[in-house]
């Protein structure tokens, strides 16, 4: 059955590599939830099956539960009742140990294979974990279906093509033969086998369950290793979900389904800290704050640790041919799901004295202005605003916009909407907060928080920009410019801070978004994040190569 998968799933994944060489648009996922690509009742049937999962037990069926857990409480009011198997760790370890012996001897063909069924699998349900994101990370449905669902399955495929391209490289087998002048060659026959280094423990997030958690997972998969899942314990059921697909798939291949694990554990416990300091994990991949991510870096020394942390990710504006699409543009990205996204923009950089635009100069003031009216225009209508904004996800965010309102003048404040469906939602419109005195904000915001900062031209804007990314790190920089030198210069100070670099977004392509198979989501060389997804390196690092040789 495990060569079965890796037969049915070839085509796709010679296009994903193809795909990861040429970076090009490409997806083997449709981002439409239309019927007549998911079939006409899959909206209906994924709603069934998210309401089905309400106030009961989850099941799970994995080695060493001890109990139920979970208190998940959706962002749009609801409690969703659900338990999931509390795991004694000493028991899950040796659980996830014992699936291995098989697993990690079944080589890169099989792991690819059952790798792939998994994500066709969650494909197929992308309507239920649609439900699943928006009542969890407090997501718009649409954004749920979308980044929780086929964008997410882009990037697990993503790292799968990567896996693939770096172990399948390597030969099973090799003759040596190195000649000897008068003497006979000396000959050798060499086998390779891939290593797996261990046990992955993959560390979600509340706001991106699935589309930062999949690439960890389905790199370890793809390389051999079994998998530990910990979702954040306040977006676990999306997580659950592909936990319980993933057994699935593989029993039906003929391996443990402990090969993939769920660790459970509401808010406080330290279940995180213990797994991610036990001998036994081996890679370890992370989304969240710069203080715990900072913190697995500097302990968790036994494991090759991948991270994406906070950060604050910025825009530059010098001058625009096209003011009103800018200006669209950026409020657009402030507005999409609250801010709550680790690429949404937070400092807005413009000189004091206006920018050139092609109806003329504009000043500082009118920029910010301009600015805010799109905002306003975004939300002004609650029934519409509310499938952009979404939820706000914790009551920390709210914090923020508090504290957020005291670091300057406020030229557009936050305020409550009403959901039409959901009366006890957490909706917030943005928070855009003018800054005097040239001054970077260099703590993030996470969250509908903006800040646009006085500079005194635009070369101060692009080294404030520079020098807040290598200390404080971000995911994104983006600039309008019509300037070809200060595009030059916007494109030095990105390259040696490293990170990624947007120009001129006018349209309906945002700062905010990222495409699996051709945008490297992150760097690895700036405080943001120490890894990119996906690249070479966020896989290759997951296994070894052990060669055996003999004279022939």
């Amino acid at each position: 059955m495990s060569t079965t998968f890796f037969d049915r799933h070839r085509a796709t994944l010679d296009k994903a590599v193809q795909a990861i060489g040429e970076r090009g648009y490409w997806s083997p996922y449709s981002e439409s939830p239309s019927p007549r690509v998911y079939g006409e009742t899959a909206a209906d049937d994924g709603k069934a099956a998210y309401d089905a999962r309400l106030n009961r037990p989850f099941e799970i069926g994995q080695a060493g539960t001890i109990g139920r857990t979970g208190n998940e409480v959706s962002p749009y009011g609801p409690a969703l009742g659900i338990t999931y198997p509390k795991a004694d760790i000493d028991q899950l370890l040796q659980g996830s140990a014992a699936a291995g012996v098989a697993w990690r001897k079944a080589g890169p063909e099989v792991w690819a294979g059952v790798a792939l069924e998994i994500v066709a699998r969650l494909n197929a349900r992308s309507f239920e974990i649609a439900h699943a994101v928006m009542h969890t990370t407090g997501q718009a449905y649409m954004m749920a279906f979308q980044a929780g669902g086929p964008h997410a399955q882009d990037r697990a495929v993503e790292a799968i093509a990567y896996a693939w391209q770096e172990t399948s490289r390597i030969p099973a087998n090799a003759f040596w033969e190195k000649p000897q002048g008068k003497h006979d060659p000396l000959k050798m026959r060499k086998h390779f086998r891939i290593v797996p280094r261990g046990i992955g423990l993959v560390i979600g997030c509340c706001t991106f369950p699935t589309w930062n958690s999949y690439p960890g997972l389905f790199a370890d998969l793809a390389t051999g290793n079994t998998v530990i899942v910990k979702p954040h314990p306040g977006a676990i059921l999306p997580l659950a979900i592909t936990v319980e697909i993933a057994r699935a798939v593989i029993a039906e291949a003929g391996f443990n389904p402990d090969v993939v694990t769920l660790v459970a554990h509401e808010a406080g416990d330290k279940v995180a800290t213990e797994l991610a300091l036990r001998p036994e994990i081996k890679l370890i991949d992370f989304t969240g704050s710069s203080a715990n991510g900072n913190w697995l870096e500097r302990n968790a020394l036994q494991a090759q640790v991948f991270t994406e942390k906070s950060g604050v990710n910025q825009i530059v504006i010098d001058s625009t041919a096209d003011f009103k699409g800018m200006a669209r543009n950026i409020a657009f990205s402030l507005v999409l799901y609250s801010g709550q996204m680790c690429t949404t923009p937070q400092n807005i950089y413009i000189p004091k004295d206006g920018i050139a635009t092609a109806e003329g100069h504009v000043s500082f003031d009118a920029v910010v202005a301009a600015i805010a009216d799109a905002i306003n225009k975004l939300t002004g209508d609650p029934v519409k605003a509310v499938e952009l904004l979404g939820a706000i996800q914790n009551t920390a965010v709210l914090d923020r916009i508090d504290a957020a309102r005291k670091i300057g003048e406020v030229v557009l404040d936050s305020t409550s909407l009403q959901h039409p469906q959901f009366p006890d939602a957490r909706i917030r419109t943005p928070l855009l907060v003018k800054v005097a005195d040239g001054k970077a904000v260099t703590e993030e915001f996470f969250g509908p928080v903006s800040f646009a900062v006085a500079t005194d031209s635009t070369a101060v804007s692009i080294k404030l920009a520079e020098k807040t990314v290598r200390e404080h790190g971000a995911l994104t920089l983006s600039a309008y410019t019509t300037d070809a030198a200060v595009k030059e210069a916007l494109g030095d100070a990105a390259a040696e801070a490293g990170v990624a670099l947007s120009l001129n977004l006018t349209g309906g392509v945002f700062v905010n978004q990222s495409a699996a198979f051709s945008d490297f989501h992150g760097t690895g060389a700036n405080p943001a994040a120490n890894a990119a997804l996906a690249d070479t390196a966020f896989v290759a690092s997951r296994f070894r190569v052990v060669q055996i040789r003999e004279p022939v």
